[in-house]
């Protein structure tokens, strides 16, 4: 017998039918003897239709009542699990994110577990009843209702399988596993049957969908065993397991890319001490988070060129920022390009393999692709391209690191 948490998103449960299929899916784990915890996500494109509601009331509102209303979909969705649950004949009932209790800090919206009484669920285990439990939402130190942001129930799964120390804890999805690229675009990439916490934690910040950045982190901590699998076929998944868990490592696991990127570049910036300290603060004083970042002289060699990244929806403020500063660093043109896409490869392997850059490099030059930016770390390496060569990238370096199936 074990411990499991199984967790199911907006797809998952979309419709009545889908809701049912999915307790169909939480019975067989139970027959099998499992004790189980559920967690759902709102029914798909409930949140958005939520959030549409609160900002057509008010655009400028109190987030607290906000985290009142666009929590109310998994209040939905629990309710409509248990009771399909008991219609197929088992012990269910729901919980919401105070009931269980789930505490969180008091950043509404954004909020951060703190701490998961999971006790009175444990106990109804002992009476063989399975927790349906809402994802994306807990309580704040004031009793009000609390969110965590979006993406927030593969958190809220998660730390619920570390609270009650659960064997495994399952994200069912629209896909039936982790993919060496996206099969959209790389046609012959191939589902992996084990990714470390680390690659996993890379590719989910590097533009891949299938897990959230926070709830990798968060299992990497607590060392949940986690497993991806498909909500609408019986297929095997793929674990994601430290890394000595896995016997023979790939030197590159997966090749993933982001489109949430702009360009922006300083030209001819004053060359001395503190310029680059005064342009990243006055950004991060503005909340915009700032990602590759590379210096060069400029052509006239008296002063540098300041080149970095930040996400799209930042452009705007940023270049507001920047302006402002213009004069402080004597800054000849401020020069945007939202038209360029990241593109990484990651892989433990790296780490004990020379020469993975150089491939990368090679690869993209033999198809005429330029970088323009380029940032490393002991597992991954991240080029910035101009956006029409993004599908050509991945593709190309899928075969170049041997990751196409047969």
């Amino acid at each position: 017998m074990a411990r499991l948490v199984m967790k199911f998103g907006g797809t998952s449960v979309g419709s009545v039918e889908r809701i049912q299929n999915v307790a169909r899916k939480v019975k067989k784990e139970v027959d099998a003897g499992h004790e189980v915890a559920v967690v759902v996500s709102a029914m798909s494109g409930e949140t958005n239709r939520l959030v549409d509601l609160t900002t057509n009331v008010a655009a400028l509102h109190d987030a607290r009542e906000y985290d009142v209303v666009v929590s109310s979909g998994e209040q939905v969705t629990v309710g409509l699990l248990a009771l399909a649950l008991q219609e197929l004949g088992v012990n269910a009932r729901s919980w919401l994110g105070w009931q269980v209790p789930i505490k969180t800090n008091d950043t509404h919206s954004s909020a951060r577990i703190e701490e998961i009484d999971c006790s009175d669920i444990i106990r109804r285990f002992g009476e063989g009843q399975v927790a349906v439990c809402a994802g994306f939402q807990g309580v704040g130190s004031d009793n009000r209702i609390t969110t965590l942001g979006r993406g927030g129930s593969d958190t809220s799964a998660v730390a619920l399988a570390a609270a009650m120390n659960a064997d495994r804890c399952d994200i069912y999805t629209d896909v039936d596993g982790i993919y060496t690229a996206d099969p959209r675009i790389a046609t012959k990439a191939a589902k992996l049957d084990r990714i470390t916490y680390e690659e996993m934690l890379e590719l989910a910040s590097l533009g891949a969908k299938v897990l959230q950045t926070r709830s990798v982190e968060m299992a990497m901590k607590h060392r949940v065993k986690l497993q991806v699998l498909s909500s609408f076929e019986d297929l095997p998944g793929t674990l994601v397991v430290d890394e000595e868990d896995i016997v023979e490592q790939q030197v590159v696991s997966g090749v993933t890319y982001t489109r949430d990127e702009a360009k922006v570049t300083l030209q001819q910036v004053s060359d001395k001490p503190g310029v680059a300290a005064l342009v990243f603060g006055a950004l991060a004083d503005a909340h915009v988070n700032v990602d590759m970042i590379v210096q060069n002289v400029s052509e006239d060699g008296k002063a540098t060129d300041l080149t970095f990244t930040v996400g799209r929806k930042d452009l705007d403020p940023a270049l507001k920022v920047l302006d402002s500063l213009k004069n402080d660093v004597n800054c000849k043109a401020i020069v945007p390009d939202p038209n360029v896409v990241k593109v990484s490869i990651v892989g433990m392997g790296m780490r004990s393999h020379a020469g993975v850059a150089q491939t990368m490099f090679s690869a993209l030059a033999e198809k005429g692709i330029n970088i323009q930016v380029i940032s490393t770390s002991e597992i991954k390496v991240s080029v910035l391209i101009a956006e029409e060569y993004t599908e050509l990238a991945v593709r190309t370096l899928h075969t170049a690191f041997n990751l196409d199936a047969a």
